[in-house]
């Protein structure tokens, strides 16, 4: 197990690597002049300053200097102070939010994992329901249903769905209304005697005592939670029905029933285990995504968080934003897949020893 873990943890550096050339490889197709948003916030329209600009932060340098620079930073020749750096924490200015990219992934990243939290339990817990139940019940009532669901939830897509579900529930019917919480809501939460111990309202909420507080954030995030449930029941309803399916034909399957065992246990004992570990690596996948933000979702319902802000500043052309968010998202998921690879190791012994 121990070798297992540091052969993956060795293989990290090289992924960590690659991508944060790709990166900057994009990064490189800019401008200097684009390019010293990296460094300055306001990008002067004289020629002599912006040319003073691109020679004080070696925008004109070679690309291996250049990359260098970006990862951990470079001395500013006039004030000494190392600027940029994303090992730093320096991801660079966005024009769209008028702020360091640092401060808008700060004030934005905790609503996208408030949502992502919400949403990965739904996801698996009823996708996986759905899978097994459609596997146990072959070609009957049930497992036809399922095959319906899960055509329909691959066709419809998410942006569809969620302009429906806002037509429905809050133009006509008022019960969820867009946004992260309601603006009396919003104002107790930006006064002094608030305390943002998590910067999760749903549980900050509560540890401040304001129940009332906690349930109109559950209403708001009712409806993205559902419309990212739906589309992904249908991927995790077909994952685990095929891998159900092929574990109740194995041997071992076969043998625990001639024993005589009850056909319960024999699901909840034998099949089930087995046939759940494809899905481990789906559920690290997507909860990658739902942690890189849900783009389409979050701009439907104004919800505002990584995906809400990506989508902002790609409509504005603000690449360095952009590139800085995939970025995240990009450690996001190499985060996951290591996870996921652990998580190998202890449901599949066998794991191990490849």
């Amino acid at each position: 197990m121990i070798n297992y873990i540091i052969r993956r943890l060795l293989i990290m550096p090289l992924i960590l690597f690659g991508v944060t050339a790709l990166i900057f490889g994009m990064l490189f197709f800019l401008s200097p002049e684009e390019r010293s948003a990296l460094y300055v916030r306001d990008i002067p329209h004289n020629e002599a300053q912006m040319d003073a600009i691109i020679k004080r932060y070696g925008l004109n340098d070679p690309i291996y200097v250049q990359y260098w620079n970006w990862l951990v930073g470079k001395k500013d020749p006039v004030s000494g102070n190392v600027v940029g750096g994303i090992l730093r924490g320096n991801f660079g200015y966005s024009r769209t939010a008028s702020q360091p990219v640092s401060d808008l992934i700060r004030r934005r990243f905790p609503a996208t994992v408030e949502l992502a939290l919400y949403t990965i339990i739904p996801i698996i817990g009823i996708g996986v329901y759905l899978g097994i139940a459609a596997a146990v019940n072959h070609n009957k009532f049930i497992d036809q249903a399922a095959r319906v669901f899960a055509i329909l939830g691959h066709s419809l897509p998410s942006f569809i769905f969620a302009l429906l579900a806002l037509m429905v529930f809050y133009a006509k019917l008022g019960w969820f209304p867009p946004g992260r919480v309601s603006d009396w809501a919003s104002a107790v939460i930006s006064a002094p005697m608030w305390k943002p111990y998590t910067y999760l309202i749903t549980i900050d909420s509560l540890l401040n005592g304001r129940v009332d507080i906690f349930l109109d954030a559950l209403r708001h995030l009712f409806l993205p939670v559902i419309v990212l449930s739906t589309i992904s029941w249908a991927t995790y309803l077909r994952i685990t029905r095929s891998s159900m399916l092929e574990t109740l034909r194995q041997e071992y399957v076969v043998t625990a029933r001639a024993k005589g065992l009850k056909e319960k246990d024999v699901i909840n004992g034998h099949a089930r285990p087995n046939a759940l570990i494809p899905v481990a690596t789906l559920g690290g996948i997507t909860m990658a995504a739902l942690l890189g933000g849900a783009v389409l979702t979050e701009t439907v319902f104004n919800f505002p968080g990584i995906g809400q802000a990506a989508g902002a500043a790609a409509a504005q052309l603000d690449v360095i934003t952009v590139l800085s968010l995939t970025l995240l998202s990009g450690l996001i998921l190499i985060l996951a897949n290591l996870i996921v690879d652990v998580m190998y190791a202890f449901l599949d012994p066998r794991v191990r020893l490849d």
